[in-house]
């Protein structure tokens, strides 16, 4: 099969190899690969490991083989799910508790969008609590999580405000019926219940003090790479306010990752989750899209299609 690896020798530091292909464990079932995502940590990872290392997390396509031990989705089903960075090839073994079936008119390069920014946002509001009435302040919401936070927020009862650089990048919220706040030097003055936060640095101060008391701050990313700050009075000043972290592959050590994904799929049937997918590309432009993530020409997720 064809994958991409690893390399220190091309741009981005990947490249196209023949690969034998996969042995599924017991409960791992072979998927064809149909999209898949690209995402940050995809990125940080090839930077980190070895020349000729599989990469990839969010994978769409159609079982092969079923998983050895009877778990999972039988062969000939449409899936989506998360790979263990494996995802990045015509085929990918995928634990079947990280697996979901599609439903009925949720195609590949949608599906592909959803397992990592959307269990992200799925396991953040969760970690904030009990949403109904609630007001949630995300920031980076242009980015590929910022559109999962606020239609669950939406779902569950909440609003949301999403805070982004510019109008124009947080336009697909706006079209979806979510409030924005552009611009990150003049931050939003109402105060919020929740705050969920991937850019770090000032922004994520300038939205922790915003917090009313019993607030809950949850962080999930660092993009501007910079130490958090908060201010002296940071709890004195917010009674019972909580500040927690969020590491998507340590949290689904502990949660039910593929009813979870099933949540997601089916709220993407009812139209009810819309991922914003701002490029798709074929895989052998791969190099052009990464390009367009690392340098933030693109809104939402980036899909390859295989």
């Amino acid at each position: 099969m064809k994958a991409f690896v690893t390399s220190a020798d091309v741009s981005h530091g990947i490249r196209l190899e023949s690969l034998p292909d996969p042995r599924p464990a017991p409960g791992e079932a072979l998927v064809e690969v149909r999209a898949v995502a690209v995402n940050r940590a995809d990125l940080l990872l090839a930077a980190r490991r070895p020349p000729g290392s599989q990469l990839g997390l969010d994978v769409a396509g159609t079982v092969v083989e079923a998983a050895e031990d009877g778990t999972g989705p039988p062969a000939g089903t449409p899936v989506a799910g998360l790979a263990a960075s494996t995802s990045w090839a015509q085929l990918a073994a995928v634990r079947t508790d990280r697996l979901a079936a599609l439903p009925d008119g949720v195609e590949p390069a949608i599906a592909a969008a959803v397992p990592v920014a959307g269990l992200t946002a799925l396991y953040a509001l969760q970690r904030a609590g009990w949403l109904l009435g609630r007001s949630v302040l995300v920031t980076g919401a242009s980015g590929g999580v910022g559109g999962f936070v606020a239609d669950l927020a939406a779902a569950a009862g909440a609003t949301a405000l999403g805070w982004t650089g510019t109008p124009e990048r947080g336009r697909h919220l706006t079209e979806r019926g979510h409030r924005i706040h552009a611009g990150y030097a003049a931050p939003p003055d109402e105060a919020v219940d929740v705050v969920i936060d991937s850019v770090g640095g000032t922004v994520f101060r300038d939205a922790f003090v915003r917090l009313r008391a019993g607030g809950v701050a949850v962080v999930f990313g660092n993009t501007v790479r910079a130490d958090l700050v908060l201010p002296p009075d940071w709890g004195h000043a917010r009674a019972g306010v909580r500040l927690e972290h969020l590491f998507l592959l340590d949290e689904i050590e502990r949660r039910p990752a593929a009813r979870d994904l099933a949540t997601l799929f089916g709220l993407v049937a009812d139209d009810r989750l819309r991922p914003h997918v701002g490029l798709r590309a074929d895989w052998a432009d791969a190099d052009s899209a990464i390009e367009a993530l690392l340098e933030r020409r693109v809104t939402g997720r980036v899909v390859l299609g295989l």
